[in-house]
């Protein structure tokens, strides 16, 4: 049972615990066990509790009738918090620890500037780590958008040993990491990554799922996954030949997908036919289960694993340097992932995670911008747009005037299975309330500023919470988050309402005015059958009329000191219609440049004979660690660039596309990244020049 201060503390002192994870804990361990299938960052901590049915209600409130004013919506009472279900949290501290809260996380990590710790933590001991005076929030690491590129199935020939070549590459990378982090695993034995003599050009790789055959990396806060060494992947490359298996099927990843993101993402930016070819070059894969993986529920998969993969690739480059005897050892990391929750102005805690990250010379992050940008079909039959409405955005005018947005959840024969997430962010100095009309039910609301209703029951059984925060710890600003919620039976399950829900701004006190809203998106994937229903999880998407396609870029591409990157069709001579666009929301120039991510031709890992060594894909995904071998060669020269200077210099040297000046644009930032120039100016910067009087 919670005790008092429990449910104080997951109640009226909710500032320091984040309104989604809060719902979470007052979500019973049978309905979090549902949850955590589509909750990145929940985990089953005991098989007992993966067995439990998800049955009965969940929650103990009542059907509305009519329009109810939010002081009638009272949220259930607190009757247990589960001990079973874990979650992955990010806690920002103000001060110094003083208390034994902090002890409750497991695998505790610090961040490079002390004000961030990753941990996992019971849900139970929630309080427990709110109770320090030292922390001031709590939040669940965000949902992983999973890499959405296009692979091409046209059969393509061996890309030309110079189709990368960057002119003024004297080093070619050498004496520099090149870090990867992604998906779909890393085929450390295909021919772009082997050296002359046949050994694989493969540092590290850290496999961040559960079940792999190596011990976890030894570095601190890390003890999870396996981590395959050099001298792993050189063995199992000469064992194959005799043993008649492929090599990476002698050292196995939790994830060999054919066709894996994260070989053709490597390929790129350091394979022998990409952009860094002397680097060295590491990974780390991040465990986001496909469709056929195993039970979702017992692993973690959130933005907390990409904050710990990038110390590991920095730890990485330390060791090799002491391994090497070298004096120095830069690093430039890709990250083609995306997250959608927060601000989009920097401040969600991975993104301050890095920030922290880089401030030491020697360090840069590229980040894909996303695949969001496409706001209406080319053609009839063109849905991309569903994957592109992700940001609305606006003005209320003055006190006691209205906004409406129009969020729509679809339908046509699918039950979305998934809860649908909505944070709408306004400036600190304004008060607004929000309405929420489900479709063909009555209006929830106005909820008025700190106040809120916590999985509600509409009146077809399935949920709705709403909160609206003031002043978050982060950045000063006022949030109101919207969850839709399934209804989580075996039998029936009551998937969230089709059609448009109609979510109405309300004026009170109105000095700005302005906000911003994104949608969290889901990954499309089948669950099954409900009835006469498909089972999905699937995106919602705004209306044609409250979509803004700019600002859709990543907010993970939002941070101050890494480059975001836009996909550039070459061919074409113009940015990719599906390039997500900037800028941020607090008005910052990101993507800062486009690179090639239309139609690139890299390994196709994992591939039999048959396959073909070769494939053809689209995306952010392709453009940024083509950006990211750049960066390489830039420390080549100039190992003590930090990542603002890299970015400085990716800015000034990038060319307008046909037709365009040099002004930064939403879509294509400063223009397309010109390496050989970026290579040059960092050449530059060791020719000073002394004028005497």
């Amino acid at each position: 049972m919670a005790s008092k201060r429990d449910e104080r503390l997951l109640g009226r002192e909710f500032r320091k615990i984040q309104p989604k994870l809060r719902m979470f804990a007052k979500g019973s361990t049978r309905v979090n066990t549902a949850r955590a299938e589509f909750a990145q960052a929940l985990r089953v901590e005991s098989k007992a509790a993966k067995k439990k049915a998800v049955q009965g209600d969940l929650t103990q409130g009542t059907r509305t009738e009519g329009h109810v004013a939010a002081s009638q919506l009272k949220a259930p009472r607190l009757k247990s918090i589960s001990d079973e279900i874990q979650a992955n949290v990010f806690v920002t501290h103000f001060g110094p620890e003083t208390g034994n809260g902090i002890r409750q996380l497991k695998a505790n990590r610090r961040s490079t500037d002390g004000m961030l710790s990753t941990g996992t933590v019971a849900l139970s001991d929630l309080a427990k780590i709110a109770d320090e005076s030292s922390v001031a929030f709590i939040e669940l690491g965000e949902t992983l958008k999973p890499p959405d590129a296009i692979v091409s199935n046209r059969e393509v020939r061996r890309p030309r040993a110079d189709v990368r070549n960057i002119p003024g590459r004297d080093s070619g990378g050498k004496g520099v990491l090149v870090g990867i982090i992604d998906v779909g695993g890393f085929d450390f034995s295909h021919e772009d990554f082997l050296s002359p003599d046949g050994s694989t050009r493969w540092s590290r790789i850290w496999d961040q799922g559960e079940g792999g055959s190596r011990p976890p990396p030894s570095f601190a806060g890390l003890g999870y996954g396996s981590e395959i060494k050099k001298e792993h992947m050189d063995e199992a490359i000469r064992a194959s030949p005799e043993i008649g298996l492929p090599a990476w099927a002698l050292e196995p990843q939790t994830q060999m997908s054919l066709s894996s993101h994260g070989t053709h993402v490597a390929s790129i930016a350091a394979g022998n036919r990409g952009v860094c070819r002397q680097a060295y070059l590491a990974g780390v894969l991040i465990s986001l289960p496909d469709e056929v993986a195993r039970d979702r529920r017992l692993s973690f998969y959130d933005s907390t694993r990409v904050a710990h993969a990038v110390d590991y690739l920095l730890q990485v480059a330390e060791e090799i340097k002491e391994e090497d005897g070298l004096d120095e050892l830069p690093v430039s990391i890709n990250v083609s992932l995306g997250t959608n929750g927060g601000a989009h102005d920097a401040s969600n805690a991975v993104s301050r995670w890095i920030d922290s990250a880089l401030t030491v010379p020697g360090r840069c992050v590229c980040v894909a911008a996303g695949n969001s940008g496409q706001e209406a079909g080319e053609t009839p039959e063109d849905i991309g747009f569903i994957m592109g409405r992700i940001h609305a955005s606006g003005r209320i005018e003055a006190r006691g005037l209205d906004k409406d947005l129009e969020w729509i959840v679809v339908g046509n024969g699918i039950a979305d299975v998934s809860e649908n997430e909505l944070e709408i962010w306004y400036s600190g100095s304004d008060r607004f309330a929000v309405s929420v009309t489900p479709p063909g039910m009555p209006t929830i609301g106005p909820i008025h500023p700190q106040e809120y209703i916590q999985n509600q029951k509409l009146q077809d059984g399935s949920l709705i919470s709403i909160y609206n925060e003031l002043y978050h710890p982060a950045n000063g600003e006022n949030y109101i988050s919207i969850y839709l919620s399934p209804f989580l039976r075996t039998n029936p399950v009551v998937g969230v309402r089709p059609g448009l829900w109609k979510v109405r701004l309300h004026g009170i006190e109105v000095r700005d005015g302005r906000f911003d809203g994104w949608i969290e998106r889901d990954d499309p994937r089948r669950r099954g059958v409900v009835g006469e229903r498909e089972a999905w999880n699937f995106p919602s998407f705004f209306s044609e009329n409250s979509n803004e396609d700019h600002s859709s870029v990543s907010s993970l591409a939002c941070g101050h000191r890494i480059v975001s990157v836009a996909n550039l069709d070459a061919a074409r001579e113009r940015i990719n219609i599906s390039s997500s666009q900037g800028p941020t929301r607090d008005e910052r120039f990101k993507p800062d440049a486009a690179a090639p991510g239309t139609d690139i031709v890299a390994a196709n890992g994992f591939a039999s004979p048959d396959d073909g060594e070769w494939i053809e894909m689209t995306g952010t995904s392709m453009a940024s660690p083509y950006v990211a071998g750049v960066v390489g060669l830039m420390l080549a020269e100039q190992p003590k660039l930090t990542s603002a200077q890299v970015c400085g210099i990716v800015r000034r040297t990038s060319q307008p596309l046909p037709g365009r000046n040099f002004s930064w644009s939403d879509d294509s930032g400063y223009g397309v990244v010109a390496g050989e120039l970026c290579v040059k100016e960092a050449k530059n910067l060791s020719n000073r020049r002394k004028l005497n009087p």
